[in-house]
């Protein structure tokens, strides 16, 4: 019996997707191609300062080389499904990623800066109590294309700035949906793009990892990035913080503060400090006495306080603190002699606010997702 014949796809194999790829790393796809490698930074300048993904429109680049950049590779950033404004200014877009999944990113507008608060995971493994993410489970990491692919839609909406000039976004926070230290890799090759001259050039001081704690995650990273450190505390001693965050109980209080120092330690910025971050929750881990607890643990520790009012979502019984309350803890650790600040509520009208993300498409959308599926020759709206 004569075997049954091969079988031969005549599928377009799958272009290189250069968002997201490290300059060192785009230099060798170059070489691979014949061509210098300082051509990985003329790519850089043309996706990152002036946002452009159709090889045909950088000029600087000759036509035969564009030609079969084309063929072999592309500038695919992930697609915006909604976006909202709310009455504050805030911008959020919602962004979808390959696979189905949806995350969320946030842009907070405030004199003289803009921050973009992005997203590392679609939903959290780490299940903190008093965050809307965690409550949908884990289903994937976001490529590093997909990370910076959030800077790079939000610097295209706003314009990117001649050389030179004001930019709308001037910080970038890694506070969104998920554990930036639990899918390292691409979060490190994301915030290098950040940071790179050649990409959008952000200063260290103005891209923030935030972590719940992932302690050999973040010692490993003390060696591979210059980026700004915040934790995310929420309480001063383990027997509380193992209710609000689970992660405690393999990395306690003491072995994070204890890895932050030492992240701190190995940079060349000595006059840089760990941003802490503390969701105050009503009647939890707001008292008075708990302050004072909070302002023990930390003494000697270089650091600067944020404390974030919990901001309310349909599946928790938690409540926002009153004013006062916020006030009073304020107050015991301003008088200990720390720099402390108030994360001010921004975007709640549209779930954009510290906490409430959840990469959830509105009933609208979904309407008109059916709508289009209904009438597939119609075109596709622009987001």
């Amino acid at each position: 019996m004569s075997s049954a014949p091969p079988i031969v796809s005549d599928a377009v194999p799958a272009r290189v997707n250069l968002l997201g790829m490290p300059r060192a790393r785009l230099e060798e796809f170059m070489v691979a191609l014949g061509e210098k490698p300082w051509r990985a930074q003329q790519l850089f300048k043309w996706i990152y300062h002036q946002g452009v993904d159709d090889f045909a429109r950088m000029t600087d680049i000759g036509r035969a080389l564009r030609e079969r950049l084309a063929a072999c590779a592309e500038v695919r950033p992930p697609a915006v499904a909604e976006e909202h404004v709310s009455a504050d200014g805030t911008r959020k877009w919602l962004i979808r990623v390959d696979g189905g999944g949806s995350v969320e990113t946030v842009f907070i507008p405030e004199q003289g800066r803009g921050t973009l608060c992005v997203s590392s995971q679609v939903g959290c493994a780490l299940d903190c109590s008093f965050c809307s993410t965690g409550k949908q489970g884990f289903q994937r990491d976001l490529s590093a294309a997909e990370i910076i692919g959030q800077v790079w839609i939000a610097a295209r909406t706003f314009g990117l700035p001649k050389r030179g000039g004001q930019r709308s976004i001037t910080n970038v926070v890694l506070m969104g949906m998920g554990e930036p230290l639990l899918n390292f890799d691409n979060v490190v090759a994301a915030m290098d793009l950040m940071m790179d001259d050649f990409a959008y050039g952000i200063s260290k001081r103005r891209v923030t990892l935030s972590t719940a704690g992932v302690v050999p995650a973040l010692d490993r990273l003390a060696g591979l990035s210059e980026a700004s450190l915040a934790i995310s505390l929420h309480a001063p001693n383990d027997a509380l913080r193992d209710r609000l965050m689970p992660v405690n109980r393999r990395y306690p209080i003491r072995a994070l503060l204890d890895s932050a120092r030492r992240y701190m330690d190995a940079q060349t910025d000595v006059k840089r400090v760990v941003t802490v971050e503390y969701t105050l929750i009503k009647d939890l881990n707001d008292s008075v006495a708990l302050a004072h607890e909070l302002a023990a643990l930390l003494r000697g520790f270089p650091c600067k306080i944020n404390l974030i009012p919990f901001n309310p979502f349909p599946q928790s019984s938690y409540e926002r603190p009153s004013r006062n309350a916020v006030s009073r803890f304020w107050n015991v650790l301003n008088d200990a002699g720390y720099r402390v600040t108030v994360r001010t509520t921004r975007g709640d009208d549209i779930d954009a606010a510290c906490g409430q993300l959840v990469g959830r498409v509105s009933d609208r959308t979904r309407r008109s997702a059916r709508h289009r599926a209904a009438a597939p020759c119609s075109p596709e709206a622009r987001t």
